[in-house]
């Protein structure tokens, strides 16, 4: 039987039937009324999980499924057939994707389990249900809806407690053959299996698990080199790995251990979650005249690493019994002791001293990103400092400013009531002449009379200098008092003219 583990199909519901537009007609029945019946399901696409099945081989070649439509609603109240559901088998573990969008529908990984891709059509209401006291007569009924369609994707992965990994014609088949009841395609050449084998092994009291062999993997797969990472995920469900490593493996830059490190790298490259597994490092084809020689340093090697190495003969049955021991207790325990060795005191200082020099590494450069964090925080202090000095030097300038305006008002207000007192003692002085010069008048005109000639010629002179007086005496903020005397001047320049004349 051909190996199909990925298929692309369409699937397609059945459309619901239409209602009947129906009228009872009998004879001596006058106004049957509307008679017409609904209309019937489609039937729906169903996927079920079959453990019988371990192919997609089925839909490689069928890729368009439909269901059946609902039939029509009929006259006499009689309603259509609902159409059954369309059921499709796959084997258990088949992944359901959209085509279009990749999207993860469902993983039936159970047996039995169900899932409805593709829902059917609802039928149709005939007339008779849309009959009414003031619509006796309705002509008219519901149309049925349309089934869903999708296009989908199945990919299948086998369901496996225990997988095989190794190089090509590294005896895998040999393996299973031997350990199970499959019997797959044996030769001397690489690339012998081009797809995965299941084989059911029949363990020690009454206890069995599945055993999965898939292609060999080589260097470069991640890139598609050989069969690539195509049948990789069918031991991603695996709960233990084997690894069978080639010990007579002849070529260029191959040796057992360049083969083990070369397989964990692929690995971890196509998913570190299935690197990460328990896995059985068995060292097979004993019975080649060169495999022992290699086996004692292939072994000290993986023991510095905490390793255990199983060597057996798959051709000869060596040492096969003590692997599947182990095997069967990592996968029904979960205990990985017998897997890992005791590290050699000198490996182990050899790892210290490594573990070591990394730390030294990672402290160093976590200081020098310290120091690269300090450095801005310091240069971020100095500018914060210098912000604040600023700050301060013009809250300073801001005081001064406004103590000074201050300063200034109570200079001012000295200088007003210095000048208001001054006004005052000037008023009471020119009281004083006012007197005096009212009781020495008549002396004053005869002296006038005598003088007024001379005095004519002088008296635009002294109008200048009082007017120069009075301005002064503004800017000097005594206006009142300054104008007063210049009015008063100006007064008695015009009595002493008069009094010249008369003399």
């Amino acid at each position: 039987m051909k190996f199909v583990d990925e298929v692309r199909i369409f699937v397609k519901a059945g459309d619901g039937g239409n209602g009947a537009v129906s009228f009872r007609r009998e004879k001596y029945i006058e106004r049957g009324g509307p008679n017409g019946g609904d209309g019937g399901n489609g039937g729906s696409v169903v996927f079920v999980a079959d453990p019988q099945l371990t192919t997609l081989l089925d839909y490689r070649y069928q890729q368009h499924h439909r269901a059946r439509n609902g039939e029509h609603g009929m006259g006499s109240d009689c309603n259509g057939r609902a159409a059954e559901d369309m059921v499709l088998k796959v084997p258990v573990g088949t992944l359901v994707k959209d085509a279009n969008t990749g999207e993860l529908l469902v993983d039936l990984s159970e047996t039995g389990q169900r899932w409805v891709a593709a829902k059917g059509g609802r039928g149709g209401l005939g007339n008779m249900n849309f009959a009414t006291s003031t619509r006796q007569t309705p002509r008219f009924a519901q149309d049925g809806t349309k089934g869903e369609e999708l296009t989908l994707r199945l990919e299948l992965k086998l369901l496996a407690d225990v997988g095989l990994l190794g190089f090509p014609n590294a005896g895998k088949s040999t393996f299973i053959s031997r350990v199970s009841r499959a019997r797959p395609k044996v030769a001397d050449y690489p690339f012998t299996t081009l797809v995965p084998n299941l084989g059911m092994v029949q363990y020690k009291d009454g206890l069995s698990f599945v055993m999965a062999d898939i292609p060999g993997i080589i260097e470069g797969a991640s890139e598609g080199v050989g069969l690539g990472h195509q049948f990789l995920r069918h031991v991603e469900r695996c709960k233990v790995l084997i690894h069978l490593i080639d010990m007579g493996a002849e070529g260029e830059g191959r040796s057992p251990l360049h083969d083990f490190d070369v397989l964990n790298a692929e690995l971890g490259k196509y998913s570190p979650e299935l690197a990460s597994k328990p896995q059985v490092v068995a060292a097979n084809k004993l019975d080649l005249p060169d495999a022992q020689a290699r086996l004692e340093g292939f072994t000290e090697a993986l023991r510095e690493r905490g390793i255990r190495v199983y060597p057996v003969s798959c051709a000869t049955g060596e040492g096969m019994q003590p692997l599947m021991d182990s095997v069967a207790e990592v996968l029904f325990t979960g205990r990985t002791e017998k897997l890992h060795v005791e590290i050699p005191a000198k490996a182990a200082r050899v790892g210290k001293a490594k573990t070591k020099v990394a730390e030294k590494k990672a402290s160093a450069s976590s200081a020098g990103a310290a120091t690269a964090k300090k450095a801005p925080a310091r240069k971020a202090g100095a500018a914060a400092a210098t912000k604040s000095a600023t700050k301060k030097s013009a809250a300073a300038k801001k005081a001064v400013t406004k103590k000074a305006p201050a300063r200034k008002a109570g200079a001012a207000a000295k200088t007003s009531a210095a000048r208001k007192a001054g006004t005052a003692a000037a008023k009471k002085s020119a009281a004083k002449k006012a007197s005096t010069r009212k009781s020495g008048t008549g002396t004053a005109k005869k002296a006038a009379s005598k003088k007024a000639p001379a005095r004519k010629p002088g008296t635009a002179p002294v109008k200048k200098s009082a007017a120069k007086k009075a301005s002064a005496r503004k800017s000097g903020s005594s206006g009142k008092a300054a104008a007063k005397k210049a009015s008063a001047a100006t007064r008695r320049a015009p009595a002493r003219k008069s009094g010249g004349g008369r003399s």
